[in-house]
């Protein structure tokens, strides 16, 4: 085990969403599924209670732990991309598996975890800082899924 792990909190469905990461995700892989040696809030004997795996090189647990606590956008993982393809295949994988779209390149997979899928131009943009940060920002701000042909003509100026 790592000395810092992220430690996400699911209702019974860890190993499936953990599964799902490792498809979707580059340098993402499941490694040990551990059962509870007994019975416990949430669950029994036997079930899934903590699965290890990675998220493009991020060391996680997948913790079943019952329905007491939801993820929020308090957390998010920040998945950057670099083009419009790859925006589209993580957007579309997470959305398209149960998730929900939400604003400014947000989204949230079915299990609740929130995902930033942010393209390089838009973080360099705003690194720039001054006019271009400007624009690309408030270009930024009317979009769901960062459109990135939409965030370079507002880098030129031509938004």
């Amino acid at each position: 085990m790592k000395k810092n792990t992220i430690c996400l909190w699911y209702d019974d469905e860890a190993e499936e969403a953990a599964r799902f990461y490792a498809r979707t995700f580059p340098d993402s892989a499941v490694g040990a599924v551990f059962r509870a040696p007994a019975d416990f809030p949430g669950g029994k004997a036997g079930d899934v209670l903590t699965v290890e795996f990675t998220v493009c090189g991020v060391p996680c647990i997948g913790l079943n732990g019952g329905n007491t606590f939801r993820h929020s956008e308090a957390f998010s993982f920040q998945i950057a991309t670099d083009d419009q393809a790859e925006t589209d295949r993580y957007w579309n994988a997470i959305v398209g598996n149960g998730g929900q779209e939400s604003e400014c390149g947000w989204c949230k997979d079915k299990w609740g975890l929130s995902w930033q899928i942010t393209p390089r131009v838009l973080t360099e943009a705003m690194a720039r800082g001054g006019d271009v940060a400007k624009r690309a920002f408030e270009a930024m701000m009317t979009m769901r899924k960062i459109d990135v042909a939409r965030i370079e003509a507002a880098v030129r100026g031509k938004a």
